[in-house]
């Protein structure tokens, strides 16, 4: 599978007026085909069945590279898996080389899942994610948090994982007060997911920074909350 033929199996899914929509919607100066997600998503399962993992990563960045819609969520979704051996290095390096380029939320979120999975096989890459969290890139900043999403998910959190918590919780703390949508909305979802396994740790949250919060985030984040 090269590019060029993933390119070409992309445009033969496009839906007539469709990339006017999107390109609408997402308001992004950029290419956009007009494939719907769930066409992606099972090109992208087939394309995963017929290659090894070296094809794999090539086709991603490449896929990258192009910057159209459809092809940058097509390469994310290329690395979404829970294990990746014996690439996992290569991968991580290469979904965090992405990071400055988001500038959408929907490619961002795409790309975010597939961090996920590198970042929960070894958490010691969170080091690297921190230093997200001062970025001047309003995209990567938020990246810091979509990217750790899967440590709201535990009811009975290990040591590492409340100690990660915590530590993630700080850097939320350091955004509740920019003004940016989507830096807020982002706190908001990761406290929001959090309270649904540990609402004590979502409500002393809330308490000591809730006030700093835009009203539509302090509502967002505290839905499942008992009030």
């Amino acid at each position: 599978m090269t590019l060029d033929d993933a390119l070409d199996e992309l445009r033969a899914q496009a839906e007539p007026g469709r990339a006017e929509q999107m390109a609408a919607y997402h308001k992004i100066d950029r290419l956009y085909l007009g494939v719907a997600n769930p066409t992606t998503d099972m090109l992208v399962r087939n394309w995963r069945q017929a290659m090894d993992l070296e094809t794999r990563l090539t086709l991603a960045r490449d896929l990258w590279q192009t910057n159209i819609f459809e092809a940058r969520v097509a390469a994310a979704k290329l690395l979404t898996q829970a294990r990746i051996k014996p690439s996992d290095a290569t991968a991580w390096q290469l979904i965090a080389s992405w990071v400055p380029d988001f500038d959408s939320w929907a490619i961002a979120d795409h790309a975010c899942m597939a961090g996920q999975r590198r970042l929960t096989a070894d958490p010691t890459r969170m080091d690297e994610v921190e230093n997200w969290t001062t970025s001047d890139h309003m995209w990567t900043r938020r990246a810091a948090l979509v990217v750790t999403l899967p440590w709201t998910k535990q009811n009975h959190p290990s040591t590492d994982e409340s100690a990660a918590r915590d530590r993630i919780l700080g850097w939320a703390a350091t955004y509740v007060s920019d003004p940016d949508w989507f830096i807020q909305k982002a706190v908001a979802w990761w406290v929001r997911d959090l309270s649904k396994h540990d609402p004590d740790r979502s409500r002393a949250f809330l308490a000591n920074y809730g006030d700093q919060m835009k009203p539509f985030a302090r509502k967002e984040a505290s839905r499942h909350l008992a009030v």
